[in-house]
């Protein structure tokens, strides 16, 4: 399964050899998964979300609607995926009393785009590759079921940070503290996704996206750190 929230690799066919270690059943379950997510991404991206149903899904790939549901229990998981491994990565890195919760956070961060990096990297149309990624995150914001599930998604992000860092903190999840920190970290992840299509064209090389997108994301989270009040009085006139 993957861990992330957008499973790239599942776009792409396994290379030979892949997963040799796993068992059989482990890997044909990720093969399967992948094959899902695939087919569906694709049809989606053809044809419009709701113009595709799970019925046709399970079709294409020759199994049963029962099946897909094994696997995904929404459509809109098909898109956008929320795996336990990502949430619990999640509260382990922000559990680490050595770095603070936006380091923690940024760790997590960059694996989703060392994620999308490397998918793009392995695909041999780099400009078609870029295309997909554009129109994919297009379907995500033109489609209302999409949109709310994607929301639904932040809302269990947020849930289990706030927990995490009230637990951390001595505090109950109740407390505003943790309640606003949780938002504003989880803010970062908004400026990653816009950061990427704002710098991924076909033009540019992809080591520049990332370095653009790395440091986008690091001055957000910079404000984070240095607190509001920093951010209300950098256009403030200084009078003497």
């Amino acid at each position: 399964m993957s861990a992330h929230t957008v499973d790239w690799a599942a776009l792409r066919m396994p290379e030979p050899g892949q997963g040799a270690v796993a068992g059989l059943r482990e890997r044909r379950k990720r093969n399967t998964r992948r094959l899902l997510v695939g087919t569906a991404v694709g049809m989606f991206l053809e044809s419009g979300f709701d113009a595709v149903t799970v019925a046709r899904i399970a079709e294409v790939c020759e199994v049963s609607p029962t099946t897909v549901f094994n696997y995904f229990p929404t459509k809109e998981s098909l898109v956008l995926d929320l795996p336990p491994e990502l949430l619990a990565a999640l509260t382990a890195a922000l559990k680490e009393h050595g770095r603070t919760p936006t380091d923690a956070l940024l760790s997590v961060l960059d694996g989703e785009l060392d994620n999308l990096v490397r998918w793009l990297r392995a695909q041999p149309d780099y400009a078609r590759a870029v295309d997909a990624v554009q129109r994919f995150e297009a379907m995500i914001r033109d489609t209302p079921a999409l949109r709310a599930h994607q929301r639904q998604m932040v809302v269990r992000m947020a849930d289990a940070t706030c927990r995490t860092l009230a637990e951390r903190a001595g505090l109950s999840a109740h407390d505003p503290e943790p309640q606003i920190a949780a938002s504003a970290l989880l803010g970062l992840w908004n400026v990653q996704v816009a950061s990427s299509l704002r710098h991924l064209d076909a033009r540019t090389p992809l080591e520049r996206v990332r370095r653009e997108v790395e440091a986008d994301v690091r001055r957000a989270a910079g404000l984070l750190d240095a607190g509001l009040s920093d951010f209300a009085m950098a256009g403030t006139p200084k009078h003497p």
